[in-house]
């Protein structure tokens, strides 16, 4: 397998008027913050106060008026297959059981009989149960046949979800969604389970103004549900999302976590007293994810409704193989797809890179996408046979090119040569018929050109700069992971700068150690690049790096994270 491909350095330049606003913290991290758009320390305040109202969510006020009228009425949740979907529906049951529903069950598509969404095939499964409610979480802004489906068996709908809609919307008895047209909610980038907790608050309101003490302050007890499925969902974190994932952090830190969360962060070998976002998004979040991924969600989101803490561990531990499974399907899938992209003139690959094979596995092609996309720095679109005849894709974008978008441009140019298509700006999935893939493909790659003609495709790595040499600390990696929550549009600091590689070696098959220090003096550290196995490092190197803390037998020191390396020179310094 190759190394990464060297990608440019660019870094990012901070306002000085925000810099300045910033005095009082130290100099490194006003910088950082500035260049995210931290405007004063205001900005930083992560309290529950500080949260856009509930209420100013629209749709909020008929959802719960629809749902505190069915307090004593059937109601099921349908779900979604990925850790938003599964964190929004524990979120939803826990949340309405506490409130005292009289019977609140969920129900979550499998993914390989059903597929996505409030499906009317999914609204018959449910029927069968005699609900008088479905309400959905993470889906449902497109489910127009579902949604007519059970409103012809006299099951009203109420659909919760953060999608992007469609050219119609179903008919549902009301609809929660901060991407609806003509909306003004401050945080369109809720994920699911924010827009799950935000219905969850209000209704809370309205059961504590009933006389329900305490309803008000329920939802807020599961903010660590809704940190794991905003920081899985790799939503945008602005303001708001950042509120909500700090808040559900500091829940698990100080040991008030659901035994779920605890559980895989446990056997994932994270401790939940020091738990980042990173540890949600790279630990726990693919568990969870295996499960949809693979078999039955189902699985996950029990992990996530038991209060029995040796019952969570089991569900953690079946979960764990679950995602080694997934792992090992996910690594054979990747080193074809690599095969099959290195093979292509690099000088000549289509603005979209699509890539197939028959044998592969569908729950699996949206991460094969993301690892091609990283390789060759464009748009990529990896399928899978659904059935016979049909694919079914998954597609990860790049900055400055709407996914969602293109897809929909391809689909009015082309009717019927996209069977159905949804998704985000980052990532959108797709079923078409097998016989038009190639057909696809052009038309793809005609529409970005058209749509986006001046894409930037050499992906350049945005660094904060150099980090000056006394901040090779462990205080100050201890201080950077505590200044987050970071993640998608609020990233993790990267810094680059020249080191002096002094050794190197093999870990874990594909990982390359290192003990480097930095040219210009300063301690020797360690250092390790993930997937770089192959490279050969000699004298003098470029490394773009995050620095992290790194805890081994109960023992912390700063580590670099090495995210790219290129030669400088060859020959290392004397000391």
């Amino acid at each position: 397998m190759k190394n990464k491909t060297e990608r440019p350095l660019d870094a990012r330049l901070p306002d000085a008027s925000a810099v300045a606003a910033l005095a009082g913290l130290h100099p490194v991290l006003a910088r950082i913050y500035a260049s995210r758009g931290v405007r004063g320390e205001d900005d930083l305040d992560y309290s529950l106060a500080k949260l856009a109202p509930v209420g100013s969510l629209q749709g909020v006020d008929e959802a719960v008026d629809l749902l505190y009228a069915h307090r004593d009425e059937p109601v099921i949740v349908i779900g979604d297959f990925d850790a938003d979907g599964a964190t929004s529906t524990a979120l939803v049951l826990r949340c309405l059981r506490e409130f005292g529903f009289r019977s609140v069950d969920y129900l979550v598509p499998n993914r390989f009989a059903f597929g996505y969404g409030l499906t009317p095939e999914i609204v018959d499964v449910a029927a069968e149960r005699g609900p008088a409610l479905l309400v959905t979480v993470d889906n449902g802004v497109s489910s127009i046949n579902g949604v007519a489906r059970a409103n012809a068996l006299g099951i009203k709908v109420l659909v919760t979800d953060h999608h992007l809609p469609g050219s119609a919307l179903p008919e549902a008895a009301a609809m929660v969604n901060p991407n609806l047209r003509g909306g003004s909610f401050a945080s369109p980038n809720l994920a699911g389970v924010g827009v799950a907790f935000y219905v969850m608050a209000a209704l809370g309101r309205r059961f504590e103004e009933q006389g329900v003490c305490g309803a008000a302050r329920v939802p807020a007890r599961f903010l660590d549900l809704v940190a794991l499925g905003t920081v899985a969902d790799v939503v945008p974190l602005d303001r708001n999302n950042r509120i909500l994932v700090r808040q559900g952090l500091d829940r698990v830190r100080a040991g008030h976590g659901v035994s779920g969360i605890t559980a895989l962060l446990r056997i994932a070998g994270r401790d939940f007293s020091r738990v980042c976002s990173a540890d949600f998004g790279f630990a726990v979040g693919p568990r969870l994810n295996a499960a949809g991924r693979l078999e039955d969600m189902s699985v996950g989101i029990e992990c996530l409704l038991t209060d029995d803490p040796a019952e969570a561990e089991r569900l953690a531990q079946l979960l764990d193989g679950i995602n080694n499974e997934r792992r090992a399907i996910e690594s054979d899938m990747q080193d074809q797809a690599f095969a099959f992209v290195d093979a292509m003139d690099a000088r000549n690959l289509p603005p979209c890179v699509t890539v197939y094979d028959p044998g592969w596995h569908q729950g699996v092609v949206g991460l094969v996408a993301a690892r091609v996309r990283e390789r060759c720095h464009r748009p990529v679109v990896a399928f899978a046979r659904e059935k016979a005849g049909v694919l079914k894709g998954s597609a990860r974008s790049v900055p400055g090119v709407h996914i969602r978008d293109l897809l929909e441009a391809v689909s009015t140019a082309n009717p019927g040569l996209i069977e159905k298509f949804g998704g985000h700006a980052m990532a959108a999935g797709l079923s078409l018929a097998e016989e038009r893939l190639g057909a696809f493909r052009k038309e793809v790659a005609r529409q970005l050109l058209r749509l986006y003609p001046d894409a930037d495709f050499r992906e350049a790595l945005h660094t904060d700069g150099a980090l000056p040499v006394d901040s090779f600390t462990l205080d100050f990696a201890r201080s950077l992971r505590n200044a987050g929550p970071w993640g998608a549009g609020f990233p993790e600091p990267l810094f680059h700068g020249a080191f002096a590689v002094h050794e190197q070696r093999t870990v874990g098959e594909r990982h390359l150690k290192m003990r480097v220090a930095a040219a210009a003096g300063g301690p020797t550290l360690d250092a390790i690049a993930f997937n770089q196995s192959g490279a050969v490092i000699r004298g003098v190197v470029e490394l773009a790096f995050k620095l992290d803390v790194n805890s081994y037998r109960g023992v912390e020191s700063p580590q670099l994270i090495v995210e790219q390396i290129t030669t400088l020179r060859d020959t290392v310094p004397s000391a």
